[in-house]
């Protein structure tokens, strides 16, 4: 019996679903064994074309070495010999695919290396990955998700492994375990001092939406912003949470209007359309006072073309509005006199629409005081005031008194907007 070295067999690399197979290597007699290496002992009978088997492998001379390889598995009786045997039969399978042979051909020796003892676990961890791979292609998910579990509890560090697992959970239409796993591998990258791809948790709030499943939505939108918050990636968020049709959530005009602020403050708005259709909701809910603001700096940034007939009405509209209400400190007079907080809540709502803050926040703390108006709303629109005004602890202040969904996200979205504001 002829010995050979652990270290220096066969080699499974696998990444995605394309086989690298290192050549089996046989150790001479006078060799040294590496340290640690258990030995391989293989008969005279195994060893002489398993060396022949080797050199032909080497070369990519499929057509010598198919026999060799049958000579070995026939020959092979000991578990030394039969990981021999699966280890070039590997090998020879994998060349033929490079040449459009079927990776079917590689499940049997996968399985027998998988299941045999003289197999180094190391090994053993990237054979049963490549069988999930295999069986994720031929649609068996359930075949797939126990050789991924294999492979990572055999040690298999592979960073697609991860992505494998939580795909097969949600495919299988376990959302919860597909984002069980996949909060865990965001973790484990981020706790590794790596950062999660944008497509990481693009593909999460776009899997939690699809079931309807809002909270997590929500949750995975913050995730991403606090990781990658760039004007962009705010204006598609807000937009895609509550503005556009579909939205995850269902906002009144008046809620939109909100939405448009926080983009109006991050310098998100986008183009033409934004700044129309939020003067549009501004006059349709009795603001023409944010209306005539909102379009006076689109124009200003190029934004609103001059010749905009849209723009243009939308404006003449404001102007008339504005100038038959009159002042707004007549308005505020009344305001403080009234028996209730209403009047003074919506003088407020224009102070804020003029980008006159201090104004705006005076008057919200009056309608609270007085009562009789939402809660919800004037905290959210006090915390608003209060943001643009440059008081950042109040604001978050103001925002967290708004209790009642969908309100409570509106100011959780500001909440998030004071603490990793649009960058770029």
């Amino acid at each position: 019996m002829k010995s050979i070295s652990n270290a220096l067999m066969a080699t499974l690399l696998a990444s995605g679903a394309t086989l690298l197979v290192a050549q089996p290597a046989l150790a001479k007699k006078e060799e040294k064994q590496q340290a640690g290496a258990p030995a391989l002992k293989l008969s005279n009978e195994v060893r002489g074309p398993a060396a022949q088997a080797q050199t032909a492998l080497a070369a990519k001379d499929v057509a010598t070495a198919a026999p060799l390889v049958a000579a070995v598995e026939a020959a092979a009786k000991t578990d030394d010999e039969k990981y021999i045997a699966a280890a070039l039969r590997l090998n020879l399978e994998a060349i033929r695919m490079d040449s459009g042979g079927n990776a079917d051909a590689l499940v049997a020796p996968l399985d027998a290396l998988i299941a045999n003892a003289r197999t180094p676990q190391a090994d053993k961890a990237r054979y049963a990955y490549q069988r999930g791979i295999i069986a994720a292609n031929k649609k068996d998910n359930a075949g797939a998700a126990a050789f991924f579990e294999q492979a990572r509890q055999l040690g298999n560090t592979d960073p697609n492994l991860p992505l494998q697992i939580v795909k097969l959970k949600m495919d299988a239409g376990d959302t919860a375990g597909g984002l069980a796993e996949l909060t865990k591998m965001v973790d484990a990258q981020t706790a590794a001092g790596q950062k999660p791809t944008e497509d990481i948790y693009r593909y999460a709030i776009a899997k939690t939406n699809q079931k309807k499943m809002n909270a997590e939505t929500m949750a995975w939108i913050r995730r991403y912003l606090a990781a990658y918050p760039t004007m962009k990636n705010w204006r598609d968020m807000v937009v895609f949470w509550g503005i556009q049709p579909q939205s995850v959530v269902t906002l009144d005009k008046q809620q939109k209007i909100d939405l448009y602020r926080l983009l109006r403050l991050g310098k998100s708005l986008a183009d033409q359309y934004d700044y129309e259709i939020y003067a549009q909701w501004a006059t349709d809910v009795g603001l023409p006072w944010e209306s005539k603001t909102i379009l006076t700096e689109g124009k200003a940034a190029g934004k609103v073309p001059a010749d905009s007939a849209n723009a243009t009405g939308l404006l003449t509209a404001a102007n008339r509005f504005i100038s038959n209400e009159g002042s707004l400190s007549g308005l505020e007079t009344k305001a403080k006199a009234a028996a209730n907080g209403k009047l003074a809540a919506g003088t407020a709502d224009a102070y804020l629409g003029s980008d006159q803050y201090a104004k705006a926040v005076e008057l919200y703390r009056v309608a609270l005081q007085k009562g009789g108006v939402d809660a919800d709303t004037v905290n959210t629109r006090l915390g608003i005031a209060l943001a643009r005004s440059g008081d950042k602890e109040g604001a978050k202040a103001a925002f967290q008194a708004v209790k009642t969904p969908p309100r409570s996200d509106i100011a959780a979205w500001w909440i998030d907007f004071l603490d990793h504001p649009p960058v770029g």
